[in-house]
């Protein structure tokens, strides 16, 4: 019998040819080049392989070509929305009243104000001389001049929009006057990193005097003669704002004070009577003022009280007695007053004027012979009271969400509290209200053109935190807007330093509520809407509540239907932007963008820099990473280190080049960082100003342009599937 044939061997199923991963279309990001770079500390080592984006003269090539590649790929990825764009700034800037002006204010017989001029970028400073003939601030025998009315012509002091000529960037922080009204002392920026050089000009001849300091910071005062000045200067390192100067018009500077401890600033003031000068150090639980006689400037300062732990105070002076605004034995401050022929130094000669509350933080004083004003925190609001005689009443709003805010004027024989009042609906509003009377007067509403306020509704809602506190929240839509669940919804927040963020309208705001969004401010714990404790709940080793305070407002804005569970936007800068950092961390999937204005994103390797600006300053606020504990928290929430191998929400993050708060390279590291953990899908886009600083461009224009870049990322991405779904 035949053998049966061997059975043919079995082809191997070819296994099919894997293909090829498809390739990107579209613009591609720039990818930063990873150096490694150690990053040491006594509690470990980490690694930061984009440290080399650090360059503190901002002229490295490799950097700035990298830079200038990040803005080229922002612009073709924001292409699609450049009409948009426009269309945004073209609303924007209808909205401008372009020849606007503000109160004026009365000082030593003249009449100061603000003005700005069509087509024009800048502010223009003036004055037009004062009546002289009694009967107080705004009387019928004194009254205040608009722009073209007033007994005097009108003289400018400074004209912004020419001395801007030729700088890109270009800002005036702060001018005084000689009491005789001759001579004017501003100090003024070029570049944008808070770096300001002093002038002083005449204001007869219209000259500059040859006396001038680079480097200092915005305040300065005249002595009382007019022969002495008095600035602040600035370490050229750290930049912080260290040391007092005095400057003998036609003479050198002077060093009379310069505060050794590295956690203090100083500041610079005058009280109402001006009779002293302040000169103020804060750290940022504690403050200590000394005092300078304005007529006899050459003295040496005196402290008015010694500092001491977590003691803050702040003081004024009129008629022989000095009022302190202090939180001694009172976490919400309360006001007290010594005399001139006591002890201030010794605290049992102080007289209580306005008692502590526990349900109320007393924020600001003015100070006048008539009455004595208060700007409040009180219920989530910024409040006005104003004590007269031994009562008290707090000014009523009209608005569910409000704020409101002394504007103390130098005048110290008025009668009249000048204040000035938004909501989220109403443009911002100056009053004048007789203490006598109450009768209140509208002295100017800023206008909008085009806005009709009636045509806008807001809210007051209170979410629930995950540890059952009740969050503020602030909320702004178009009443014709349904809150179904479908409209597009941006939460802003920030929640630092008890920055208490106000109820007010914002102008550029308008452009997205006619579009059917809604607006919401998130009043969460850091800042001091609900008093010093909501402050206290928010910083140091509580900081993570400010982050899930936050996401329980969103959570609550969702839940209640003002928002569309797949288009929610967060938006925040400076410390917010490290909110926003921490929140896209934490609850990636709950937002659709995240927009980060030069947001502070490397906590730990910067906290461990001293040679930083702000970082010694800002241990009580964050804790010092020296400390094992402080450097573990921080780095359990810092944005850089924490980011996760998941899609993440489109962001769009921006950055000026010569910022001196946030310096540029955090949000570049943060930028290349997510690009290089997260998974890919939506943009990430990092836009730096080349010529601006923390506040952004300096023309007003400007500032709308970019504001208008902004919206029109947001309706882009809005309007966009989101890949992640």
């Amino acid at each position: 019998m035949a053998k049966p044939a061997a059975p043919k061997p079995v082809e191997p199923t070819p296994e099919p040819a894997k293909p090829e991963p498809p390739k990107p279309t579209g613009p591609q990001p720039p990818m930063a080049e990873m150096r490694s770079h150690d990053v040491v500390s006594p509690h470990g080592t980490r690694n930061d392989p984009y440290y080399w984006l650090r360059d503190d003269t901002r002229k490295d090539p490799a950097v700035l070509a990298y830079l200038t590649a990040e803005n080229a790929y922002t612009a073709k990825i924001l292409e699609p929305a450049k009409a948009t764009e426009e269309t945004l700034f073209t609303e924007m800037r209808g909205r401008v009243a372009e020849d606007d002006s503000t109160v004026p204010t009365l000082d030593d017989g003249y009449w100061y104000y603000t003005r700005y001029e069509a087509g024009k970028q800048y502010p223009i400073y003036a004055r037009k001389q004062s009546k002289l003939t009694g009967g107080g601030v705004g009387s019928p025998a004194n009254p205040a001049p608009g722009p073209t009315s007033g007994s005097g012509p009108e003289q400018i002091l400074l004209d912004g929009n020419e001395l801007a000529k030729g700088h890109s960037f270009f800002s005036i922080a702060s001018y005084d006057v000689t009491r005789d009204g001759r001579y004017l002392a501003y100090t003024e920026d070029t570049v944008g990193r808070r770096q300001f050089t002093l002038r002083v000009k005449d204001l007869q001849t219209g000259t500059l005097l040859p006396d001038t300091i680079a480097g200092v910071n915005g305040p300065v005062q005249w002595s009382n003669d007019g022969k002495q000045l008095f600035l602040i200067g600035k370490d050229p390192t750290t930049l912080r704002e260290d040391r007092i100067i005095r400057l003998p018009i036609g003479g050198a500077p002077v060093i009379v004070y310069q505060e050794p401890d590295a956690s203090y600033y100083v500041g610079l003031a005058r009280t109402k009577s001006k009779r002293y000068l302040l000169l103020q150090a804060g750290a940022t639980t504690e403050s200590e003022i000394r005092l300078i006689d304005a007529d006899k400037p050459l003295a040496p300062p005196r402290v008015f009280f010694e500092r001491s732990k977590d003691h803050e105070y702040s003081v004024d002076h009129l008629d022989g007695k000095f009022v302190i605004l202090t939180n001694w034995n009172a976490k919400n401050f309360r006001v007290m007053e010594v005399a001139d022929s006591q002890k201030q130094s010794k605290r049992e000669n102080w007289k209580e004027l306005v008692a502590h509350r526990p349900d109320t933080l007393i924020r600001d004083v003015a100070v006048s012979r008539a009455f004595l004003g208060l700007t409040i925190q009180q219920g989530g609001m910024r409040k006005v009271e104003v004590h007269v005689k031994g009562k008290s009443f707090v000014v009523d709003a009209p608005d569910p969400t409000y704020a409101m805010t002394i504007d103390d004027i130098p005048d110290p024989a008025t009668k009249r509290v000048r204040y000035t009042y938004n909501s989220m609906t109403r443009p911002s509003s100056v009053y004048e209200l007789d203490v006598t009377t109450k009768q209140r007067e509208l002295k100017k509403q800023q206008p909008v053109p085009g806005y009709d306020p009636e045509l806008y509704t807001s809210e007051y809602l209170q979410a629930t935190a995950t540890d059952g506190t009740k969050v503020p929240i602030s909320v702004v839509y178009k009443k014709t807007t349904k809150l179904d669940g479908t409209a597009p919804l941006l939460v802003y927040g920030y929640g630092s330093y008890g920055v208490s963020l106000a109820a007010s309208y914002t102008s550029s705001v308008t452009s997205l509520l006619d579009r059917g969004w809604v607006y919401a401010i998130a009043h969460i714990r850091g800042g001091q809407e609900l008093g010093r404790a909501w402050y206290e709940a928010g910083k140091l080793l509580a900081k993570k509540t400010t982050f899930t305070d936050f996401i329980a407002a969103t959570e609550h804005l969702i839940s209640t239907k003002h928002g569309d569970p797949k288009r929610v936007f967060a938006s925040g800068r400076s410390a917010g932007g490290l909110l926003m950092g921490a929140i896209t961390n934490l609850r990636p999937d709950l937002y659709r963008g995240i927009v980060a204005g030069v947001p502070f994103v490397d906590v730990v390797t910067t906290m461990m820099d001293a040679t930083i600006p702000l970082t010694t300053n800002e241990y009580d606020e964050w804790g010092n990473p020296a400390d094992k504990k402080f450097y573990d928290y921080m780095l359990s929430y810092s944005p850089m280190d924490n980011i996760q191998p998941v899609p993440y929400p489109a962001i769009y993050c921006e950055t000026g080049l010569w910022d001196s708060q946030v310096q540029y390279y955090e949000p570049a590291k943060w930028v290349a960082r997510l690009r290089a953990i997260t998974k890919p899908g939506n943009p990430i886009l990092l836009d730096t100003d080349m010529t601006s600083g923390h506040g952004g461009a300096s023309g007003r224009f400007d500032k709308l342009h970019h504001t208008a870049r902004t919206y029109a990322f947001l309706l882009m991405v809005s309007d966009t599937p989101d890949p992640r779904r």
